[in-house]
């Protein structure tokens, strides 16, 4: 395991200490679960952008004609 040192605004320190006291975790942990959290979305944005880079839309409406025309069920309809 790594140690950080971190520099914060006093205000989003106090407003940290308070979210954790309140969700019964440490500082720590909660700074460690935001990072992973931010990290996860960011990695999901990169592969997501990655895959739609090697999308075709040639090959998308090939597909799409494939699919038959019919209604939607009741429980989809707005």
């Amino acid at each position: 395991m790594s140690t950080l040192s971190l520099r914060l605004p006093n205000s989003l320190h106090e407003e940290i200490k308070k979210l954790a006291r309140r969700e019964g975790i440490s500082i720590n942990q909660l700074v460690s679960t935001a990072v992973a959290e931010k990290l996860a979305a960011l990695m999901t944005e990169e592969h997501l952008e990655k895959r739609a880079r090697r999308g075709s839309k040639r090959k998308f409406q090939r597909v799409l004609r494939k699919v038959r025309s019919v209604p939607p069920a009741d429980e989809d309809r707005l």
